[in-house]
């Protein structure tokens, strides 16, 4: 094998994994931010916490966007959209696992307080471990973003088609509302289904949702379309001039693979559940602890949810 194929292969794995990282986080802040940025980190298992051994054949991610103002370090700043990714190397399931973001829990080395603020006071590591710990499963990397670069990474793929569950709308963000059925999402649409969560049902559990609907609608737009002449390269160089790592080419290469290798039958999710407590005047969501644990025992090993609940 040539030299000049080996690097074509390595930057066509590379694209898989920028690309598909960078929709499966699914950012959406509520507020303005700054041009787009994008950070994928690798975090260690948190000191005193004991999670169960993960298959070697499992890599988790979690997806999270930050809604830093202009100036403001989005590594540091609330979390927000948050979904862990698991992915199986040998049988190309994946499994994403939602939690509400105003999940009040236990941040290890910070106290309580609702699972977004741990990005606020640790970083990607903080988040790690506070999802591994509500859940049971640790990631192995943290990836970080901006909505500005998901709406344009929405455009450039040429939006996204969803089953809508039930119609809804919002007076802000979208006052003619979403209908029921098959639909179309440009890249603004996108990020106002994935957004809206006052006019649901289930508030934030149904948000949570709906982000899941539009990963698996841009995970089939990438797939469909991957072999479109210079549509990976061009997905490349568009997103990895946004993206920061610390991880090695080797490591980067090995994730790709991992993506490439998803098979959208063999995709599966869940939304962890949960009561609506106040705590400190504040709204809260009270997570339902055995039900995390259980989403979590079962995806651990093959990154499949066989039930929800």
């Amino acid at each position: 094998m040539s030299v000049v194929t080996t690097h074509i292969r390595w930057v066509r794995r590379v694209a898989t994994l920028a690309v598909v990282l960078a929709v499966a986080a699914l950012v959406v802040p509520d507020s303005a931010v700054k041009p787009t940025e994008i950070e994928l980190v690798k975090v260690n298992r948190a000191t005193g916490v004991d999670y169960p051994e993960v298959s070697k054949d499992v890599v988790w991610i979690l997806a999270v966007g930050s809604d830093a103002r202009p100036g403001e370090d989005m590594t540091h700043t609330r979390g927000d959209a948050l979904q862990l990714v698991g992915m199986n190397l040998k049988t190309g399931a994946a499994a994403a696992i939602g939690v509400p973001r105003d999940s009040w829990v236990s941040i290890p080395g910070y106290g309580s307080n609702k699972i977004n603020a741990a990005l606020y006071f640790g970083g990607p590591q903080a988040l790690g471990d506070a999802v591994g710990a509500l859940v049971g499963v640790q990631p192995d990397y943290v990836f970080v973003t901006r909505f500005k670069f998901f709406q344009a990474l929405i455009g450039s793929i040429g939006g996204v088609e969803v089953d809508n569950p039930v119609a809804f709308s919002d007076q802000y963000l979208k006052p003619e509302g979403f209908k029921q059925g098959k639909i179309h999402l440009g890249p603004y649409d996108a990020m106002a289904f994935s957004r809206i969560r006052h006019n649901l049902i289930r508030g934030d559990f149904d948000r949570s949702a709906n982000q899941q609907r539009v990963l698996r609608g841009i995970q089939a737009k990438v797939r469909a379309r991957a072999k479109e002449p210079g549509f990976i390269e061009n997905g490349v160089l568009h997103v990895l001039q946004y993206l920061h790592t610390d991880l090695p080419p080797s490591e980067l290469f090995q994730l790709g693979q991992a993506l490439a290798q998803v098979d959208p039958a063999k995709i599966t999710n869940c939304v962890v559940q949960g009561g609506i407590g106040n705590i400190g005047g504040a709204s809260v969501v009270l997570p339902y602890t055995d039900q995390a644990k259980r989403l979590g025992d079962r995806a651990r090993n093959d990154a499949t949810l066989e039930s929800c609940d």
